[in-house]
């Protein structure tokens, strides 16, 4: 069968979900059980694939599904907590304190806090906490989804203590190895060596779209969310975008070039938090013109959700801000100490796992849920901890539960056939007819008709990794050779197409299904991710743009780099 049947077959799944989610507005939850069994009966036909090893597959994926759903329950539960404690109400007054204009908060709240997160626990947990943050200021729920959509992606590169890259480039390492031993003058002799490299040239593709995108997002929630229906009154807060955007930019570049990428994306968010939050206490690039959404009476119904936004116009401190944000802090801190390898607490953590192996019998169909090491796990634990600290009355706290496993229904039978589709994906690599998976049957179609524009389409076969895997990481597993090869062949310097990869499989994620069910899960919008995907695409679709047009400078004015 032909590359070019294949990848029809492979792309009919993905075109059901977008066609019913986005066309249709049918919600995830009757949706990805469909593309499921798209995907099914396309492994069936194009890739011989077991009916009893689809099963495994699936099954697979639903133990992976759980450990999302863990993490999905506990940012909800977390949520409710503090709302249930006070504590919300607190962080609200704290806000109003620092600024009331909504352009602020959705950079302080959206990217630069939510860009901390991601360098430290990645795998969808900065929207999670980021989302649910906006809702309580008083954001609708759509626009608090769509906006902390968007921001994760500058800092997902370097995500989770820079897994993506150290992880997620590890099938090339034997290549890497091949190509030093046969060229000694290569600027890197070690595989180490190569993710530093990689890092270096995704950076430079990053850098620009961190005030790019921070602008255009600015922008989209005034137009779009706004009772004025205006960009301009986004635009006029393009200084605080700039300030915010070095503020982070500089740690982050720093850390790639002398560091590696373990830590840009922890540091540029923690660092650049810091001064942000202190520069707009002193007014520093703040626009003198305070933005805010129009009465809640008037909003839109498509923006709001199951999980009010909140209505008030004056906050009380009902503790210490201290007190109010110490459950985030410790999270942080929790986060950062299981992370750090050095720290010598990630390799227990990691090793505690409930494992399932051989399902139904399939060699190399496996599945774990860490259940120690997942993020989820820690904001249940500090959930419980809250209680304490805030000195909950059993009624508030039984409130709190008894929500957020309401609201864990329509997630949870998204997520599982999402999982579950994106497990037969992966697994159609393992086929009796010898044929390349179906991601990899797609990209090679791609491949086929690009030539020499490959580096403007580069990151968007990393985008369609991580739209399809729901990880950037899981991306560059799946796509790294493949740009290997693809570099090779077109004769283009690979370090920088291998970095377009670690770029696309970045920004692919505002836009991937896994992310939105999981956004709007927290913030009450189960059931609309075609809504949100509409418009998560349209600054998906200018972040490439851009980013292919850098590429393809990069490559012209590097044709010599290895």
């Amino acid at each position: 069968m032909s590359i070019g049947v294949l990848a029809l077959l492979a792309v009919i799944p993905i075109l059901i979900a977008l066609i019913l989610m986005v066309g249709l507005r049918w919600p995830a939850t009757r949706a990805m059980p469909l593309a499921w069994l798209v995907c099914a009966i396309s492994g069936v036909i194009g890739w011989k694939l077991d009916i009893l090893y689809l099963a495994a597959l699936s099954l697979q994926g639903v133990v992976v599904a759980i450990g999302v759903l863990i993490i999905v329950f506990g940012a909800i539960l977390i949520l409710y907590t503090l709302e249930e404690s006070g504590g919300m109400e607190t962080i609200q007054c704290g806000m109003q304190g620092v600024s009331r204009d909504r352009r602020i908060q959705a950079i302080i709240i959206g990217f630069m806090f939510a860009a901390f997160i991601e360098g430290a626990a990645g795998f969808g947990t900065p929207a999670a906490l980021a989302a649910p943050l906006l809702l309580a200021l008083g954001f609708p729920a759509m626009a608090a989804a769509v906006v902390c959509l968007v921001f994760n992606s500058v800092p997902v590169t370097f995500g989770a203590v820079g897994t993506p890259v150290i992880v997620g480039f590890g099938f090339l390492k034997g290549s890497v190895a091949e190509a030093v031993a046969a060229n000694p003058n290569l600027p890197f002799q070690s595989y180490d060596g190569f993710c530093k490299a990689v890092g270096e040239w995704a950076t430079i593709m990053h850098a620009p779209m961190a005030i790019i995108i921070t602008i255009f997002m600015l922008g989209f929630l005034t137009r779009f969310f706004g009772a004025e229906k205006s960009w301009g009154i986004g635009f006029r807060a393009w200084k605080f975008c700039v300030f915010a955007s070095v503020c982070f930019l500089v740690p982050y570049l720093v850390c790639a070039w002398l560091l590696g990428p373990e830590f840009p994306s922890l540091l540029g968010g923690l660092l650049g938090l810091g001064v942000v939050v202190w520069g707009t206490k002193k007014g520093f690039c703040v626009p003198k013109d305070s933005w805010d959404f129009a009465p809640s009476s008037q909003w839109d119904k498509a923006w709001t959700g199951t999980v009010p936004a909140s209505t008030k116009t004056e906050f009380h401190a009902n503790m210490s801000q201290f007190s109010a944000w110490l459950p985030y802090v410790i999270i942080c801190i929790l986060l950062v100490i299981s992370r750090v390898p050095s720290l010598g607490l990630k390799g227990w953590l990691t090793n505690q796992k409930i494992s399932f192996t051989n399902i139904l019998g399939f060699n190399g169909v496996n599945a774990s849920i860490d259940y120690l090491y997942l993020p989820g796990t820690f904001f249940i634990v500090v959930s419980l901890l809250t209680i304490l600290l805030h000195k909950m009355s059993g009624q508030a706290v039984s409130r709190a539960w008894k929500e957020s496993i309401r609201k864990m229904k329509a997630p949870t039978i998204a997520l599982i056939f999402a999982v579950a589709m994106v497990s037969i994906f992966r697994g159609s690599a393992t086929n009796p007819t010898g044929l390349p998976s179906m991601p990899l049957a797609l990209a090679e179609a791609v491949g086929a008709f690009a030539g020499g524009v490959w580096p403007m389409l580069a990151a968007f076969v990393g985008g369609l990794g991580a739209f399809i895997t729901g990880s950037n990481t899981v991306s560059d597993l799946m796509f790294a050779e493949f740009q290997w090869n693809m570099a090779g062949t077109l004769e283009l310097p690979r370090q920088i197409i291998v970095a377009a990869q670690a770029v696309g499989g970045a920004m692919g994620n505002m836009i991937c299904v896994h992310n939105i069910v999981a956004a709007c899960a927290v913030v009450g919008l189960s059931g609309r991710e075609g809504e949100v995907l509409r418009r998560t695409f349209w600054p998906f679709l200018l972040y490439g743009i851009v980013v292919g047009i850098i590429c393809w400078v990069l490559v012209v004015a590097n044709p010599t780099v290895f």
